[in-house]
């Protein structure tokens, strides 16, 4: 499997197929697996003994003498002693399968997740997140039921199965005949039952992917439904969707209720009282031979019964098996290239005839070339579109170009080791991310420890401290998923300290202060001055206050460079830059003379 990133993960497990998938996963706990094997086994059989007993008993009533009692006591002990046993051995039995599957649920999660982290941005791009999330959480969950009760009830219903025909010859060799026809036309209708039931049990899981994913997006766009009065027909669609999902179950429903063991369950007891009342007629066999048969017979009830649902936990876990192993084999185009180059980056960016598309048929990007040298404020620049933020994430690899090279110090971005890499390059995007985590913990992201006196100084620098130390708990603050509950400039900040605590080589700042009242911009551009000494640093701004103390100038139109160097030089040369500064000059002084944010 190609990976970006191979996170260090103690799991490991063939991939080759749902069935080996699964397998590699159970014999990861073998002590488990045999706990249930060994207790199933004693089940049956412990539960095969009550039939023999009961006809004993049945026939020294009837004989009457004697020692009667004493040999009906004996067998009520005989029953009294083995269901305890039984009982016992159930109990550890059902514990043991407990543990066994939540340890199983356990590793396919840490494993999916893992692989998850390791994917490229490429095809999380293309991947729904509430599917993903589909997968990460009901599919893994329903693996775990096809654990247990799932395999742990087929198992003892597999132990049940075979009891009748291993007791029956002792009653009379003849008496095999019915157990063993019931197990072939049993084993039969399972494995039909099976191989139908799969393929439905994997729509269902894709119709709940489905709406899941359509959930997930809806809720992360709330505020847009709820600002385009879209609330009804967004539940029209869902709705839709969820009909569908109760459609597939009702189709999974109404095969399972053609199961034909509980027909076959009811022939082979007429066929079985039949057969052994011939035997007693020619003499071969006594009266309590026939209600110990009988007993045995019954045993088949538990598993045609339990077959039905087990089968079905069976064929939904499989299928999620499935849909999880699709995740984990997906290749991705990047990989971490662990033995590659991994210096200290000093800081030269070069862009060599550069050429990139998010579609192979969309190029983004058309034959850039630029140097950045160490230490340089570079600024980029261009209309809305140009391509200026994909221009930074070719710098740390998030992409890899389709023609042309990034090098970084002279070596190209695909050498490099990717996690030296990226541990290098800070980059602070328009659209902030923050986690549902308190604000020393955010900041902190991507430091290797909690350190409060660097928090600190970071969120002062960024011009956070004030803003933070209002908070009624301070940087003990839980902020809410992706910081909403957070204004546009405070989600900016608390990015600017958190680049500011890693104290990285490279730092990109994309559109970082477009939510900044012009007084804390004057305060956080100072900070960027000063952070910005003795480190690369590439702004991609239309604001004409930070591009003019840039050192060098990048001007993108239609992702291509038509222009490039000083601010002074580019006036006088660049009519494109000339309509950037014209566009964006009176805005930007506007903003300068008062705007909150």
């Amino acid at each position: 499997m190609s990976a970006e990133f191979l996170v260090n993960s103690p799991i490991s497990s063939n991939h080759n197929s749902p069935f080996r998938f699964i397998l590699s996963h159970i014999l990861r706990h073998p002590i488990a697996a045999l706990l249930l094997v060994v207790g199933a086994f004693c089940n049956a059989f412990l539960a095969g003994v009550v039939p023999g007993a009961v006809g004993s008993a049945f026939d020294a009533i009837l004989l009457g003498g004697e020692g009667t009692m004493r040999l009906v006591l004996n067998n009520v002990l005989l029953i009294i002693g083995s269901q305890s046993l039984r009982s016992l051995l159930q109990f550890l039995r059902n514990f043991s399968a407990e543990v066994f599957a939540q340890r199983f649920e356990r590793d396919v999660r840490d494993e999916l997740y893992s692989s998850l982290l390791g994917k490229s941005m490429s095809y999380h791009d293309r991947q729904p997140v509430g599917e993903t999330m589909a997968r990460v959480t009901n599919d893994v969950r329903e693996m775990n039921l096809m654990m247990n009760p799932g395999i742990n009830l087929v198992m003892g219903a597999n132990m049940f199965l075979i009891m009748p025909a291993l007791y029956a010859p002792g009653i009379h060799p003849q008496l095999i005949l019915a157990p063993l026809l019931f197990i072939v036309a049993h084993l039969v209708v399972q494995v039909y039952f099976v191989l139908r039931l799969h393929p439905i049990a994997q729509q269902v899981r894709g119709s709940f992917g489905r709406m899941n994913a359509r959930l997930a997006e809806s809720l992360d766009g709330l505020e847009v439904v709820k600002g385009a009065a879209q609330e009804e027909s967004e539940m029209r669609a869902f709705n839709s969707l969820a009909d569908l999902v109760r459609d597939k179950f009702i189709d999974q429903g109404e095969f399972e209720a053609r199961y034909l063991s509980i027909l076959l369950f009811g022939l082979t007891v007429v066929m079985a009282l039949a057969h052994a009342a011939s035997l007693f007629e020619a003499g071969l066999i006594a009266e309590g031979d026939v209600v110990a048969y009988l007993g045995l017979i019954n045993l088949f009830q538990f598993p045609v019964f339990i077959s039905l649902f087990s089968s079905s936990r069976i064929a939904s876990g499989y299928a999620s098996a499935a849909r999880i192993l699709e995740v984990i084999k997906t290749r991705t185009l990047l990989d971490q290239n662990q033995r590659g180059y991994s210096g200290e980056i000093r800081g030269e960016i070069v862009f060599e005839g550069v050429s990139f598309g998010y579609s192979t048929d969309d190029e983004v990007l058309n034959d850039i070339s630029f140097r950045v040298r160490p230490g340089q404020t570079v600024a980029i620049v261009g209309q809305t579109g140009a391509g200026k933020s994909t221009v930074s994430k070719l710098i740390n690899r998030i992409y890899d170009v389709h023609s042309g090279r990034v090098l970084v110090d002279g070596v190209d971005v695909r050498e490099w080791n990717l996690q030296a890499l990226r541990s290098q390059i800070s980059i602070i995007e328009q659209d902030i991310f923050l986690f549902s985590r308190n604000v020393a913990e955010n900041i902190a992201f991507g430091s290797e420890q909690l350190d409060m006196e660097g928090i600190i100084d970071a969120a002062k620098a960024a011009q956070a401290h004030d803003f933070i130390s209002s908070f009624p708990a301070g940087y003990e603050t839980i902020i809410g998923q992706r910081g909403m509950t957070l204004s546009g400039g405070q989600r900016q900040r608390l990015a600017l300290a958190r680049a500011f605590q890693t104290d990285p080589p490279v730092l990109i700042l994309d559109d970082s202060t477009s939510a900044i009242d012009s007084a804390t911009e004057d305060k956080i551009q100072r900070a960027i001055w000063s952070a910005a000494h003795g480190r690369t640093t590439l702004l991609i701004t239309h604001r004409l206050s930070q591009i003019r103390w840039a050192d060098h100038i990048v001007v993108l139109r239609r992702g291509r460079v038509v222009a490039q160097g000083s601010h002074e030089d580019l006036l006088r040369t660049s009519q494109s830059y000339r309509h950037i500064f014209d566009r964006y000059a009176p805005a930007d002084s506007q903003a300068r003379v008062g705007r909150g944010g």
